[in-house]
């Protein structure tokens, strides 16, 4: 039973919810009426993900899947069903095995989608790393998820901490019969560990599974009717749940088409979609204010969905988003260790500030605290520990198995509206920035006596990162500290964590507790001192 502190919106059938009696005065539920009610392959007995899609591929060969818009190179689903084949075959040869971790760091490209498609098929887990992660970073997550391979366009950034061997290598010829009986992926298995962080900034590896990634894009599927008519044109990074698991995984399970840019151009991308006809885009906020600054959003006569995800629209970008396409933009709200939880819907209002109902199969309440709790069968099981193959960390879940977003959220309506964060996430670019593990590098110079990292409002990066700085009373605040402070960041930190201004100040505020007060520091930071 549903307890009395929750108000909850649930993606299944009023009739379920009210024959449970959990319809009640606090359960304020009104579904959607989704468009699509099973546009997908099932399957009787239980399957991993690429099994569907092979199922699909199978059923149209000659279809064209991917388009790969820097090298030009197109694959239809017999050519992909083969490529992939082949690639899990060499993982194979290397000694690659079901269940080992292997870590994918790749720009966008035809070559990082197949060593996707080739990982998953081989019954391997996958570790998405940042492309511009620093060792440090990829050294803590070798360590977490027990990675034995690196598969990358970078090999050198790997040296020393895991074998590592180029992506593109893995599109060589092999014995085709060898190749095709090669698809080993199982619903209940690890397909994925993506990392994240908790509320104290310490990085966090959610895994999760064959079935939580189906649940998940077949609920995009049916939410966004999205069908293999549809051609997505996508520039988003490959290594974040956004690119990989939404755009790419979603466009296998729809059987669509995706046109994947190696990276963002605002021009590129609306070329690409009057060229390949597309109907669907997927970006975050910073691409949308690029595009609308384009002026040339009105082109594109083919597009039905205009998705943006990863970070809040502002209510002014979206109006304008909203004038230029001649239809609102549609916002989702998800996260590492659920896919997508809710969406605005494809036909009826969607309206700013907003991130819609729950997707189907999902549900969502707001807990007493505010805080956004969710359940369903997108929702991983749990955290890695300090080892892969030891017993999942049940943090974040509550006694009755919800899972504890952090997010602080209130229902508007019918729809839900995010209106915080319970930690102290900065989300930059559509990325999530941790202060704690941004000042715990800072804190290595020994000028620095104290640092706090907090994000303020930017126009163009949704939130821009800030440090402030107590010096010892030896050192100079001058330019060339300052120039240290910033090689010492660009050594250890991914470009978007490094701090964008500095400020010097005598001591930062705390409470009685003695606890930094952000919120005084985010403040001051609208007119920082020392500009980055």
């Amino acid at each position: 039973m549903l307890p009395s502190h929750a108000a909850m919106r649930v993606g299944t059938s009023a009739s379920d919810m009210r024959s449970a009696g959990l319809l009640g005065d606090r359960l304020m539920y009104r579904p959607y009426d989704w468009m699509g009610e099973d546009v997908g392959v099932s399957t009787a007995n239980p399957t991993g993900v690429t099994q569907v899609w092979r199922a699909l591929w199978a059923a149209g060969p000659e279809r064209v899947a991917l388009v790969d818009e820097a090298s030009g190179r197109s694959w239809r689903r017999r050519e992909l069903d083969d490529v992939t084949a082949r690639a899990a075959a060499h993982l194979l040869g290397r000694g690659i095995a079901a269940g080992d971790a292997v870590i994918l760091s790749v720009a966008p490209s035809d070559v990082a989608a197949v060593s996707f498609i080739a990982l998953l098929r081989l019954g391997a887990v996958v570790v998405p790393v940042n492309t511009a992660a620093t060792p440090r970073e990829i050294e803590h997550i070798c360590a977490l998820s027990g990675a034995r391979l690196a598969l990358s366009d970078s090999l050198e950034r790997f040296e020393g901490l895991v074998p590592a061997v180029a992506a593109e290598s893995l599109l060589a010829p092999i014995d085709p019969v060898v190749a095709e009986l090669l698809d080993l992926s199982e619903e209940s298995a690890r397909a994925l560990i993506c990392f994240t962080s908790g509320t104290t900034g310490a990085p966090k590896g959610a895994p999760l599974t064959h079935a939580n990634l189906l649940a998940g894009t077949r609920a995009l599927q049916q939410c966004w009717n999205w069908t293999p008519s549809d051609v997505l044109v996508s520039a988003l990074p490959m290594f974040h749940v956004h690119g990989l698991l939404v755009a790419l995984a979603g466009t296998l399970t729809s059987g669509a088409t995706i046109v994947i840019h190696s990276r963002f151009d605002a021009d590129r991308l609306i070329d690409s979609v009057r060229q390949h006809h597309a109907t669907l885009v997927f970006g975050v906020p910073t691409m949308w204010m690029r595009l609308a600054d384009s002026g040339r959003l009105g082109e594109l006569a083919t597009l039905r969905l205009a998705v943006s995800g990863s970070a809040p629209l502002s209510p002014a970008l979206f109006s304008r988003l909203a004038d230029q396409l001649g239809m609102a933009p549609v916002e989702r709200y998800g996260m590492t260790e659920t896919l997508i939880l809710t969406s605005t819907p494809v036909d009826g209002v969607r309206r700013a500030g907003t991130v819609g109902r729950p997707l189907p199969g999902m549900s969502v309440r707001v807990a007493d605290d505010g805080v956004v709790e969710v359940r369903g069968e997108s929702v991983f099981g749990g955290y890695i520990t300090s080892r892969a193959d030891e017993p999942l960390l049940q943090d974040g879940f509550t006694d009755d198995g919800w899972f504890r977003t952090g997010d602080i959220g209130q229902w508007d309506g019918d729809d839900l509206r995010l209106i915080g964060r319970s930690s102290e996430l900065i989300i930059t670019g559509g990325y999530n920035v941790y202060p704690r593990e941004v000042e715990d590098v800072l804190r290595a110079d020994p000028r620095i006596v104290d640092v706090a990292v907090v994000g303020i409002p930017d126009d163009v990066w949704g939130e821009s990162v800030v440090a402030f700085v107590v010096m010892g009373p030896a050192a100079l605040g001058d330019d060339a500290t300052i120039a240290a402070w910033k090689a010492l960041a660009e050594s250890e930190l991914a470009p978007y964590k490094r701090p964008r201004s500095w400020t010097i100040v005598d001591e930062l505020p705390r409470n009685a507790m003695g606890k930094v007060m952000r919120d005084d520091l985010s403040a001051r930071g609208r007119g920082p001192e020392s500009p980055g």
